[in-house]
């Protein structure tokens, strides 16, 4: 019997190319966490005036992130005990690019609020009020059935 090993060469051919998924490599994973630690520190005047709504469990108990990584999207705000996120839209704002995120985070389970900068600006406490309606709502966890119940002998 010969003994075999596990070797790796260096004209070995690479690796085929990850389908696209919803986990980021590594790589990329790095990358956006360095990215939303960047846009922490420079938040607009809306993220600021919502954040000062929701940061300290304000909004009844229910914690937020801010510019939090979700899969391989920096979302505004994530409230991942309840599978939310709040996204808000400035005046830049790409609507295909925003639309497509959307979708993304929706078909993953996950439910998305959006507002503009001046619907913040103009009138938080509706926006707040909006948020803590869905972060209340009952729902199912996406990606896990629901418990069976067997009757009592």
């Amino acid at each position: 019997m010969t003994k075999r090993t596990l070797t790796i060469r260096a004209d070995a051919p690479s690796a085929a190319p990850r389908p696209e998924s919803w986990t980021p490599s590594p790589e990329r994973a790095e990358r956006l966490k360095e990215r939303a630690r960047t846009l922490r520190r420079e938040l607009s005047e809306a993220e600021t005036a919502l954040w000062d709504k929701l940061s300290g469990s304000r909004l009844g108990g229910i914690k937020f992130s801010r510019k939090a990584v979700v899969g391989s999207v920096i979302v505004d705000f994530a409230c991942p005990s309840r599978w939310v996120v709040v996204s808000l839209s400035g005046a830049q704002a790409n609507a295909e690019l925003d639309a497509l995120q959307d979708r993304k985070l929706t078909e993953a389970g996950i439910r998305v609020l959006r507002f503009t900068d001046d619907e913040v600006l103009t009138d938080i406490d509706r926006v707040t009020k909006e948020i803590a309606t869905l972060v209340h709502t009952p729902f199912d966890r996406p990606g896990r059935p629901a418990p069976q119940r067997r009757p009592r002998v």
